[in-house]
């Protein structure tokens, strides 16, 4: 079966969210941003999910893990919680 290491910033807004994604495009650590800013309690991983398989998120976040490029911040992703930034960091 299908496995995924991702990580993610979950927030209220899309306005927020781009304004994150532009942090990161400069250089601002995924990790830093996600503590400060995420409302997820992945924060305190700094966004970090763990390892995951397909069904385990919601819809469109599992269709961002699964189907889209890795290594590259996508989003914002809108889903019933919030806007998400999404990075996979690999899939098998």
């Amino acid at each position: 079966m299908a496995k995924a290491m991702a990580r993610h910033i979950l927030v209220k807004t899309e306005a927020e969210a781009e304004q994150l994604k532009k942090r990161l495009a400069n250089g601002d650590a995924f990790d830093v941003l996600a503590r400060k800013h995420s409302i997820c309690p992945s924060a305190k991983r700094g966004g970090d999910l763990g390892e995951v398989r397909p069904g385990q998120m919601v819809r469109v976040i599992d269709q961002v893990i699964f189907k889209k490029p890795i290594r590259i911040v996508h989003g914002p992703v809108k889903s019933q919680f919030g806007y998400h930034l999404v990075q996979v960091f690999y899939r098998d």
